[in-house]
């Protein structure tokens, strides 16, 4: 979809009001995304940023797909590969309406793993996971830091809906992550 075959910086912005749908045992759960981060080829927070790997070949095209990762050895976190196909780029969904605050918790609550959903075509409504297209008024998305990295952290490339409460870190309330350290006996 063409869509998806710019920029992530010009798709971020615009997949506010897109809805989230997750097909499981017949049943389909559908949630509007209310925030979500860029990531591009040259920024250092991008996992593509050094080289191509097995881990972000996904990030490669074409778009449309999901890239799915584990952070923390623990948290799935759900990216829409965006870019001309062989450019990586991605838009992590960060926060979805009905309480998803965090991309962890959005995967964890619905399910959404690197074995099972890495690679999915998110406009194949056919499949367990997709897109549909949804909009909202552009005087509602704000542009903030991003949150939950250590690169790149001062950059505007985190976009989510003027006060909404599924918002996973308030706009202003950003902060870097802390360093967890080894105890010393």
């Amino acid at each position: 979809m063409d869509f998806f075959d710019r920029s992530a910086l010009l798709v971020a912005p615009e997949l506010l009001g897109w809805s989230l749908n997750r097909r499981v045992a017949g049943a389909t759960q559908t949630a509007r995304l209310v925030e979500v981060e860029a990531y591009t080829q040259g920024d250092p927070a991008c996992h593509a940023y050094r080289r191509r790997t097995p881990r972000n070949e996904v990030m490669f095209g074409p778009s449309g797909y999901a890239y799915v990762y584990l952070i923390y050895g623990m948290y799935f976190c759900l990216n829409i590969v965006c870019e001309p196909e062989g450019i990586p780029g991605a838009v992590l969904i960060r926060a979805a309406a009905g309480g998803l605050k965090g991309p962890g918790v959005l995967c964890r609550d619905w399910g959404i793993s690197r074995a099972q959903h890495n690679g999915t075509n998110l406009l194949d409504p056919t499949s367990d996971l997709w897109l549909t297209p949804g909009l909202v008024d552009p005087a509602l998305v704000i542009a903030t830091k991003r949150v939950g990295i250590t690169q790149g952290v001062e950059l505007p490339w985190r976009f989510c809906l003027k006060d909404h409460p599924d918002v996973s870190v308030k706009p202003g309330q950003e902060r870097l992550p802390v360093r967890r350290r080894k105890a010393t006996l």
